[in-house]
């Protein structure tokens, strides 16, 4: 007997109910189902008992590449419905697809993506025909609002123009001759018994065609097709080796099949990878929050599974007001009304029984959002909700995906990294909810930080450093985190592991894996991440590549992140294990001779002030200060680098100041007072003294007359220079800490001879920027006054 197809769309209610309604007619021998085949021998595992939404995740690690990737099912998912039932009707169950870690699905996080939409040219030609947005809205036209009868003949249709003639991918046809040989052989064994074929649509065709084009024969007592026999290409023009099965005889048979005749299934290599079910959720699955593939609102479509149409529709209703009205947004018995007129007058426009999903939305939209939309709702495109969408869309969105979180059965194998997480928490009184105080100076209280940070690099939810040391030159030992229960603290668990079976390796793993084409931040914070974690391995290989890579850096600023972080490890890290370290100081040599390079080389003239490249600065003129035993560079030559900066007027004026602080801070000989009163103009005089005070703030506070020249030359500007000139004097002022402006405010009014609050005058009730225009309009006004003898 041939098999019976039936093409469906992953996560679709409607398929779902086909499949089960046809398991109950055809009562089939076999059901094969578009899976993960190396999962067959865990079925009983999959079908404990758990609650969905639950999800395959798969990893896949070796020398040439790193995935995951996820193979999730919800209750109305065609393909559980055809595991459940198929089981349930006594059916020999199977999944008939390519293992997840198989490099056909090496660009896809999730195997249920809707191939429809790598394939648009002819979904775009039926949303045209039927006047729709999109393949969602069409969808719900022709399937999940429309009438059951006749659905698998509509469903053939459907696939069939999706597919057309065009040539599918080479990873789609390297799937579809494997599940091909899958249904070849179930026909075989099966005889005159019925064998039900649940796959994506797309693929439905390409496999019709597949198995009615060879003939079988028989091996063993099985009828296979005779590429499975003779060939090497499968009968289909595709290598065995383009579908993962060998032809050298390393442990499979040649001809790709087993003993009893079935496709060989593709094993991954010891340590290489697995797979592990892990809890999953209805907002990850939803297409609106970024989900790759299928349905988008899957709680929608949850009640459409259990409810109908109509049912689903008046729980939409009512899930969306219930949410604005928690949300204090009024939401009246009149726009109720409003909203379900709406939704089943445009039900009836689009030739709907009863309001389809669409309908319900976009009636809520026009009976509760009176003000224009500044962007589509996401409903009439494909893809998330974008940043400063309405409130009420905002609703609407949570109210398709919902809240519903999966629960696995608790005799659910899991990865070795979940219990000894759970052991090592425990053990360290770490495994209960609260907030935790870490003195890092204990051996203890240090390694538990380090299992936290551990913790907080694998992005495993529910552990939040509050407080602590971020950089290595912190002097503050003591770290405050939050712990606290997480629902997706084992599903994050799960998906770690495929790091590494310890906290300690899972995280190097992660950290190392950043590593490669890292620029040069990056590589400072995963170096500090690393120390914290306490993962030497990686720490001594980030710092191999920043040892490289600081020589060959181009941009100054970011030149001096790194040189910041790196120093402050090199110098006060003792509570972390790097302080002194060799390799921290060849960083920081390399860094400084390229930094004095990077900023000789600054040029442009005027511009503002950027306080990246004055920070870059500060970071140099510390490592010449504390580092002269691992830096190559003596103080000398830099001072005598910094000095040409300053004197070069086509540098810009902040580096300039910078420039002439730099030698100043570190105690060589300048003549500060004229160097302030010959700065340059009130449009550049702010940038100047910002690279000034942000290398030479303690000098200028201390330094004679420098505070009284600065009073001299602003207060000599004009009403309209000074008002060019006040932004860039707050901005450079703001390197001040508030006591130390308090300190130059006493200065000034002990200049002026003035008594009172100096704090005061840090407090002005009014911007100063109002009162320097104000008093350039009343200077313009005196003018006009005193022209017209008004005055």
């Amino acid at each position: 007997m041939a098999a019976t197809f039936l093409g469906v769309r992953h996560h679709s209610p409607a398929c779902a109910r086909l499949v089960r309604d046809t398991i109950a007619e055809l009562r089939p021998a076999h059901v094969l189902i578009e899976g993960p085949s190396d999962v067959n021998e865990r079925l009983d595992e999959l079908l404990l008992g758990h609650e969905l939404p639950i999800a395959l995740y798969t990893y896949h690690r070796d020398g040439e590449r790193s995935h995951a990737s996820w193979t999730p099912f919800c209750d109305y998912s065609p393909e559980w419905v055809a595991l459940t039932e198929g089981r349930a009707a006594g059916a020999r169950v199977r999944f008939i697809d390519l293992p997840a870690w198989h490099p056909a699905f090496a660009d896809r996080d999730n195997r249920y993506a809707d191939a429809e939409v790598r394939y648009a040219e002819a979904v775009d030609r039926l949303c045209r025909e039927f006047a729709v947005n999109n393949v969602d809205t069409l969808w719900d036209h022709l399937v999940e609002a429309a009438p059951a009868d006749g659905l698998a003949e509509r469903l053939d249709a459907y696939f069939d123009l999706v597919r057309g003639d065009s040539a599918a991918a080479e990873d789609d046809r390297a799937r579809e001759a494997y599940m091909a040989r899958w249904v070849r052989a179930a026909v075989a064994e099966a005889g005159d018994h019925p064998v039900l074929v649940v796959t994506g649509g797309f693929h439905t065709p390409a496999l019709r065609a597949l198995t009615a084009s060879t003939p079988p024969l028989t091996k063993g007592g099985v009828d296979l097709p005779d590429g499975d026999v003779d060939s090497p290409t499968d009968g289909v023009g595709l290598p065995a080796a383009d579908i993962g099965l060998p032809t050298d005889g390393v442990g499979f048979p040649e001809d790709g099949v087993d003993g009893d005749g079935w496709p060989v299934v593709p094993k991954i290599a010891d340590r290489a990878g697995a797979s592990y079910l892990v809890p999953y959720s209805h907002r990850r699955l939803d297409s609106f929050t970024g989900y790759q593939s299928g349905m988008p609102s899957p709680e929608y479509y949850h009640w459409l599974w259990t409810d109908g149409v109509e049912g689903a529709a008046a729980r939409l209703l009512e899930s969306v007001v219930r949410r604005l009205r928690a949300r204090k947004v009024a939401v009246s018995t009149s726009d109720l009304i409003a909203a379900r007129a709406l939704a089943d007058g445009l039900a009836r426009l689009r030739g709907h029984d009863h309001p389809a999903r669409v309908d319900v939305l976009d009636g809520l939209t026009g009976a509760l959002v009176s003000e224009y939309l500044d962007q589509p709702p996401p409903w009439t495109r494909r893809g998330p909700l974008l940043p400063g969408a309405h409130p009420a869309v905002v609703e609407m969105v949570a109210a398709l995906s919902g809240d519903r979180v999966g629960r696995l059965h608790a005799d659910t194998p899991a990865p070795p990294l979940v219990s000894a997480v759970q052991a090592e928490l425990a053990a360290a009184g770490l495994d209960r909810d609260g907030v935790h105080r870490l003195d890092l100076a204990r051996p203890d209280d240090l390694h538990r930080s380090r299992v936290l940070h551990r913790l907080r690099v694998l992005d495993v939810p529910g552990f939040s450093r509050e407080s602590g040391p971020r950089g290595g030159g912190d002097p503050d030992p003591v770290e405050c985190w939050r712990i606290t229960f997480h629902v997706h603290r084992d599903p994050a668990l799960i998906e770690a592991a495929a790091h590494g079976a310890t906290t300690q390796e899972a995280a190097g793993a992660k950290l190392a894996e950043l590593v490669p084409g890292a620029e040069l931040p990056t590589l400072s914070a995963l170096l500090f991440d690393a120390v914290l974690c306490g993962v030497a391995a990686v720490s001594d290989r980030v710092l191999g590549i920043l040892a490289d890579e600081v020589g060959r850096a181009g941009d100054l600023e970011s030149l001096g992140r790194v040189l910041a972080d790196v120093l402050s490890l090199w110098r006060h890290d003792r509570l972390l294990g790097a302080a002194g370290a060799p390799a921290l100081g060849e960083v920081v040599d390399a860094a400084v001779t390229r930094a004095l390079w990077l900023a000789e080389g600054v040029q442009g003239g005027p511009a503002p002030a950027e306080r990246g490249r004055l920070t870059a600065l500060v970071a140099l003129r510390d490592a010449v200060r504390h580092a002269s035993a691992v830096v190559g560079v003596t103080a000398e030559s830099a001072v005598a680098v910094t000095r040409r900066i300053s004197a070069d007027h086509r540098v810009p004026p902040d580096l300039r100041g910078a420039a002439f602080g730099f030698g100043w801070s570190l105690g060589f000989p300048v003549d500060a007072v004229d160097a302030v009163r010959g700065m340059a103009a009130p449009a550049t005089m702010g940038d100047w003294l910002a690279g000034l005070f942000a290398l030479a703030r303690d000098e200028v506070l201390t330094a004679e007359g420098v505070v009284a020249v600065l009073d001299e030359v602003v207060g000599a500007l004009a009403e309209e220079e000074f008002l060019v000139a006040l932004p860039a004097l707050r901005q450079a002022f703001a390197f001040f800490p508030p006591a130390e402006r308090e300190a130059i405010a006493r200065m000034l009014m002990a200049r002026r001879g003035v008594e009172g609050s100096a704090r005061a005058l840090l407090r002005t009730p009014v911007d100063p920027a109002v009162l320097a225009e104000a008093g350039l309009l009343e200077a313009a006004v005196r003018r006009v006054l005193v022209r017209e003898g008004l005055a």
